[in-house]
């Protein structure tokens, strides 16, 4: 289906209003936490509980969510569950007590995870349709809205008012905002299980080939089992990469290096301005290298910045803490272009772009989820610069996983190299 340039323009508009407005939800989520935990009286286990069967909603939903999008349309799943997502934020804010909260916890997960995969289809839509790489803007747009829905949560309790007054007003009004950029989505694509007579030939020929069909080798038409598993890994590598600077960052420079506890958040701090920096600005260094040179340097850059988090202890204590500081700011630089490099190769590649890019969004998320419970363990055992080993390792796998995988894809599918439109 063709796309005009304009009707591109439009769509990714509407896919900054989708990554924005889900960061802000995820932003007054997470600012809120500390209320919540006061008014129900949570503790740190039932917390914990509570965030980990978020995520196990928001990993068994992404799941699901690949088949419906290829079915009805990554447009079709956005209408639905962008404000969706948003209105089951009602669920938690209002539980009155742990035992419904846990269960409103999985479908606010649920809620996170459908928008996740069917936002994330339609991204890498519109980049081909727009005809440049424009994916890692959207994941830098997701990270400001959860600056903002932080800030905004700050502001709020300046006033005096509980967090719990403003996860109920954006319940009620952030499905409504949703609705002018739903409007301004790409138009449905035709349903992949009556391909148009000019396709046809292809579909069989590839059902012919080898791997392909229905025999469990292809992730879909054209996408290859074994790729997606390639691909998976370096999700997954990525993100527990990403999550060990998110969690362990500030104690690193508390537990290690002896900082000042006011100076210590200033290591993930930097971690994360770098990596929305990167995501706001990246696309044309995509544009530039090709997608698996882009790939490659962001393992080349995240190993480097953790090798130097990881020897920072063992310089003079004038620089220690500068070394580590340009540690994860390289960490940061590296992370950053990962996940948009990858949903977009997949994306690129054609088939059932839903069920491909929701199995490799799983892959990714489980990475978050059980990375800090991993490094938290290596730590109690050994030591948290041990621990840290582990996402130095993995961010050479973003490479060594990653990069193959394009390469294939860029061989099977051109397309997985965006063209850029003149």
């Amino acid at each position: 289906m063709n796309i005009s340039l304009a009707v591109a323009r439009r769509a990714r508009s509407a896919v900054f209003g989708y990554f924005f407005l889900a960061g802000f939800v995820m932003g007054l989520w997470a600012a809120g936490l500390p209320s919540l935990n006061d008014r129900l009286d949570l503790g740190p286990a039932r917390l914990g509980s509570v965030l980990l069967l978020i995520s196990g909603g928001a990993l068994v939903s992404m799941l699901v969510t690949g088949p419906l999008v290829d079915r009805w349309s990554s447009r079709a799943v956005c209408w639905v569950s962008g404000p969706l997502s948003a209105a089951v934020l009602l669920g938690p804010a209002l539980a009155p007590g742990y035992a419904w909260l846990a269960v409103l916890a999985v479908v606010f997960g649920m809620g996170l995870g459908v928008t996740e995969v069917a936002m994330n289809t339609h991204s890498v839509e519109v980049e081909h349709a727009y005809g440049r790489p424009i994916i890692s803007a959207f994941h830098g747009t997701w990270s400001l809205g959860g600056a903002a829905g932080g800030g905004l949560t700050a502001l709020v309790l300046q006033t005096g008012l509980d967090a719990q007054v403003l996860l109920v007003a954006a319940a009620v009004v952030v499905p409504f905002v949703y609705v002018p950029f739903a409007l301004r989505l790409l138009p449905a694509r035709p349903s992949r299980s009556v391909p148009p007579a000019d396709d046809r030939a292809g579909a069989a020929a590839d059902e012919a080939a080898p791997g392909g069909g229905n025999g469990g080798r292809r992730g879909g038409p054209g996408l290859r089992w074994g790729l997606v598993a390639m691909l998976g890994l370096a999700a997954f590598a990525g993100h527990l990469s990403e999550g060990a600077a998110i969690d362990w960052a500030a104690l690193h420079a508390r537990w290690v290096l002896g900082t000042d506890p006011a100076a210590a958040p200033v290591a993930y701090t930097i971690f994360s301005v770098a990596m929305t920096t990167v995501r706001l600005l990246g696309d044309p260094i995509r544009a530039r290298l090709g997608s698996v040179r882009t790939i490659q340097l962001a393992g080349l850059l995240a190993t480097c910045g953790y090798l130097l988090v990881l020897v920072s202890p063992l310089v003079g204590d004038a620089v220690r803490v500068a070394c580590a500081w340009t540690g994860w700011a390289l960490a940061g630089v590296g992370l950053a272009t990962v996940v948009p490099v990858i949903f977009s190769a997949v994306g690129a590649a054609g088939g059932q772009v839903g069920r491909a890019l929701s199995l490799v969004t799983a892959f990714g998320y489980s990475g978050m989820l059980v990375g800090p419970a991993v490094l938290g363990f290596v730590a109690e055992e050994s030591s948290l610069p041990v621990a840290l080993i582990v996402p130095a390792v993995l961010a050479a796998v973003v490479a060594l996983a990653g990069a193959p995988a394009i390469r294939s894809l860029a061989t099977e599918h051109p397309r997985v190299e965006v063209p850029v439109r003149s």
